[in-house]
Formats: C-alpha cells, sequence, structure tokens
C-alpha cells in the first residue's frame, strides 16, 4: 500500500491540492466518471462550492496532505460528484484510498459525537494530538475504538459458517462479537462461539486485524480448532450455521468480500 502518514496539525499554507475525504452523514463525496469513481483532488472544497461544517486534518498520503471534512446533511453533490457509502466502494477504490476513507470516517464521527464533555458539558476543545480536552474539568478525550473478535472454526476438511438474522438472504460468513470490559480476546472468542453456535474450540491463534468503521470497531481475527459440541444456533443472533467443505463455499454460499477480514479468513481455508 501507499505510505501513510498520520498527524493532526495541518501546513499553515494550503497552498497545494489535497485529497479531501468528505462525509455527509456516513456517505462519502466521490467523483464518478466513465473510467470509475475517484476520491476529491482539490486545493479546498470552495472549488466545489462545499462549505464544511468542521475538517480534520489526517495527515499525509505519499507526501499529500488529507483532509476529513463533514457536511451538512441538506447538501447536494456538486456535478459529476455523488455520495456513496464505503461498503459500496471497496471494490471501487485503490487499497490505499480504501484504508484512509475508514480511517476518515471513524475520525468524522468521533468529532460529530463529541462535541461537548459528557462530564460538565463544557464545549471540548481541540488539543495537538488526536484528542479533546475539557478546558472546565480537564477530562481528555480520545477516538473511541471498539474491539472485536472474529474468527474461523475449522473442524478437519470443513469451516463452520453462520447465516446471521441481520443478513441478506444467502450470505454467510464466519463468527464475530465485541470484547466485553475485563475479558483477553482469546476468551472473547471461546464464550461468542459457545454463546452463538454451542460448540467449544481449541487452539486459538491470531490471524490478523482490520479497522471496520462502521461505526468504530477494530476486527481482530482468530482462527481455532473445533474441541467438541453439536450446533446449537442462538435465534436472536444466528438464523442458520453449519459445517462446510471448501467446494461448497466456492459454489454454494455468498461469502463476504476479500477486502474484509471475514473473507480473508475464509479465502485462506479455500487456498489451503
Amino acid at each position: 500500500m501507499i505510505p501513510f502518514i498520520s498527524a493532526t496539525t495541518p501546513p499553515e499554507a494550503q497552498d497545494e491540492w489535497a485529497w479531501w475525504f468528505v462525509f455527509k452523514g456516513n456517505k462519502l463525496l466521490v467523483q464518478t466518471t466513465a473510467a470509475g469513481v475517484a476520491i476529491p483532488a482539490l486545493h479546498n472544497l470552495a472549488k466545489l462550492g462545499l462549505v464544511p461544517i468542521r475538517t480534520q486534518y489526517l495527515g499525509q498520503l505519499a507526501g499529500q496532505h488529507c483532509y476529513a471534512a463533514e457536511l451538512t446533511t441538506a447538501v447536494e453533490p456538486p456535478p459529476t460528484y455523488e455520495f456513496y457509502g464505503l461498503r459500496q466502494l471497496f471494490s471501487q477504490l485503490d487499497e490505499s484510498l480504501t484504508h484512509l476513507a475508514a480511517r476518515a470516517l471513524q475520525i468524522i464521527d468521533w468529532d460529530r459525537n463529541h462535541q461537548f464533555c459528557s462530564r460538565c458539558a463544557t464545549p471540548f476543545e481541540a488539543t495537538t494530538d488526536r484528542a479533546k480536552l475539557c478546558p472546565r474539568c480537564g477530562l481528555r478525550t480520545y477516538p473511541r475504538i471498539s474491539p472485536a473478535v472474529i474468527m474461523r472454526i475449522q473442524r478437519d476438511d470443513t469451516i463452520l459458517l453462520a447465516h446471521a438474522t441481520r443478513q441478506p438472504a444467502g450470505f454467510y460468513s464466519v463468527l464475530a462479537g465485541f470484547v466485553e470490559p475485563g475479558e483477553t480476546l482469546e476468551a472473547t472468542v471461546a464464550r461468542e462461539i459457545y454463546e452463538e453456535v454451542g460448540l467449544t474450540v481449541t487452539n486459538i491463534r491470531y490471524f490478523g486485524s482490520q479497522p471496520w468503521p462502521f461505526p468504530d470497531s477494530l476486527m481482530i481475527g482468530f482462527m481455532c480448532d473445533y474441541a467438541a459440541g453439536e450446533i446449537r444456533v442462538e435465534p436472536e443472533e444466528i438464523a442458520d450455521a453449519a459445517w462446510y467443505t471448501a467446494e461448497q463455499v466456492r459454489h454454494l454460499l455468498t461469502p463476504p468480500a476479500n477486502i474484509s477480514i471475514a473473507g480473508q479468513l475464509i479465502q485462506a481455508f479455500l487456498n489451503a
């Protein structure tokens, strides 16, 4: 990927073009052309007739400055531009820009939701790092990151895939869940699997991680092996779960895209 250097202090003079990650709610502004979609590369948003509510400096991507900006929900896109949800853009943008757009969305969401101190209701002030400080009571707040585990369970030459109640018909994926206070990541893996499908597992091992800005998760991927139990789904969360061979996954199911860590976990099984 293209190297990115995170920073919070923008240049004094905004005299060169920059990448602008501009959001209306949770939708990103992109330019649409016959060749596809593109992140705006501009000196400032005034070039598009846009006035942001707030902006955040992100840093530099391959030496170019990057900004995140929030617009009001009443704003219409300029000519040749449209607003899209990030999931729609995953396969259409360069990987580095996709990752930076996800970072920008998390920062914009945090900025929007932390204008006032939660302890004394005083307006927050910005700091030189990615944080906000209450000038009255001294409370300091950073962007929220919610750790969640996502795990592939393997039994011999099969993996367990589930259809969650909130997912579209035909979509199957690995299990996932949020870390609770006081838990290790491995304990969360074991608990979530037992709660959702009634199985116990062994040999829990790290796979990788991925920020997931919907709205502020950090997905931590694991692989583990079946130990005991029969599948017993938790009906409020899981509509169906079963063991699948690689051939069944390829031909019968709709798995997540490989850009997601869920898709990467499944693809690693298929490639083994």
